[in-house]
């Protein structure tokens, strides 16, 4: 899926970065980041994921909390939809702030936490439900939908404030926000910088 097909913030689709150096470390998501004047370096722990991108950017077998990528080298960093597949998503933040050259970008485009969960009834689109458990950070199989793989390989959950505050704990200045998704956001797309 691309970033422009998602029903992703249209901040995040029409903005054009213009940064210095000619690489981008983002998870293999197949993230059209050649539309925003980078040459993106795919990386993923997943073997088929690698596969599925190989023809489309040099990809790498890795874990995204431990990069094989020098201190402070990389321009961008782009974390796409894959926050709640990680446990240990703060560890993911401070690697991409080590590896941020100062003043690189790091962009977050993930599930928005405070609708999208198994607290969340989102049986009827136009009234989302919030159950207990939102406040609660947590690792679960209960799926939030009624399709996807969440009930067979399980998803993290984190509640807004403690997964802003994971950015801030890893070095990175918050610099803006978007959400995406109506009538209720889907989609939550913090912005950040190394300093």
């Amino acid at each position: 899926m691309s970033l422009a097909s998602m029903n992703t913030p249209q901040s995040a689709r029409r903005r054009r970065w213009h940064l210095p150096g000619d690489r981008l470390w983002h998870r293999c998501s197949c993230v059209p980041v050649r539309e925003l004047c980078w040459n993106p370096v795919g990386g993923d722990l997943s073997r088929p994921m690698l596969r599925h991108a190989r023809n489309r950017l040099p990809v790498v077998q890795a874990d995204a909390a431990q990069l094989p990528i020098r201190d402070g080298c990389v321009p961008a960093v782009i974390a796409m939809m894959v926050h709640t597949d990680m446990q240990h998503y703060p560890a993911v933040l401070r690697e991409a702030a080590r590896v941020l050259a100062p003043g690189g970008l790091f962009l977050h485009i993930g599930v928005h936490p405070c609708f999208n969960g198994a607290f969340a009834d989102r049986s009827d689109p136009n009234a989302v439900v919030v159950r207990p458990g939102y406040l609660n950070s947590y690792w679960t199989k209960e799926p939030w939908t009624n399709s996807g793989v969440r009930a067979k390989v399980g998803a993290t959950h984190r509640p807004l404030p403690e997964l802003l505050q994971a950015f801030v704990d890893a070095g990175l200045t918050l610099i803006q926000f978007a959400e995406g998704g109506e009538p209720t956001p889907a989609v939550l797309a913090p912005e950040a910088t190394k300093p």
